[in-house]
């Protein structure tokens, strides 16, 4: 069932999920309380979602085309094998959200807050992670693939054995975090302080990222 350019409250999604797991296109749901609905396998297209509550929602196998959430609340949602691609998700919350196998692409999550989100299996690819709270979030051995995480809070994220195909860490907070043998070579690492040199020991950098990091750090090469 495929519903178009609609603009719904609480109401009518109970309503339309009492049949079968519908298709959103263009539809506004703006502000909507959304909270502990059972929307699996749903799937939204272009659709608004600004400021919506998906408070603890059941959302494992959705899918997220273009759609725009400023401020959307996805805190203690089950989003297990779910899709995000092409969204603007700038500053929503995923406090204590299951994000297992969860894929989003090509999102922008500047100031995204990801506070205590059970993460196993999550894939970020070609994302605006500026300013985001990712605090204690493990991407060991992963491979991320343009992601900047500028200003981004990654105090103790683990890192160890990642590959940086492109991206940023410009001006993150990094205290505690770990880079052991993790490949650098491809990421900006800009605005680094002496405290976070020390954490990128055995990572692996270019040898210009490594006069960048000198010159950083206020030295002089003779």
């Amino acid at each position: 069932m495929q519903i178009v350019g609609e603009t719904l409250t609480r109401a009518d999604v109970e309503a339309l999920l009492a049949q079968a797991p519908p298709t959103f296109q263009d539809c506004i749901f703006d502000q909507a309380d959304l909270s502990r609905l059972d929307l699996r396998n749903c799937s939204f297209t272009g659709c608004s979602i600004v400021e919506t509550s998906l408070y603890a929602a059941r959302l494992s196998q959705s899918t997220w085309l273009r759609c725009r959430g400023r401020q959307a609340d996805f805190e203690a949602a089950d989003l297990t094998d779910a899709r995000f691609q092409s969204c603007d998700l700038n500053n929503s919350n995923w406090r204590r959200a299951r994000l297992a196998s969860l894929t989003i692409k090509g999102c922008k999550l500047t100031g995204a807050n990801f506070e205590e989100a059970a993460h196993l299996g999550l894939t970020f690819e070609d994302c605006l992670l500026v300013g985001a709270d990712l605090r204690r979030m493990s991407f060991r051995k992963a491979r991320l693939v343009q992601l900047d995480f500028a200003d981004a809070d990654l105090a103790a994220c683990d890192f160890r054995d990642a590959v940086f195909d492109g991206g940023s860490l410009r001006g993150a907070n990094l205290k505690q975090a770990r880079f052991e043998n993790a490949d650098l070579r491809e990421a900006d690492l800009g605005g680094l302080t002496l405290a976070d040199a020390k954490l990128f020991q055995g990572a692996w950098i270019t040898q210009r990222q490594a006069a960048e990091l000198v010159s950083e750090l206020g030295l002089r090469v003779a």
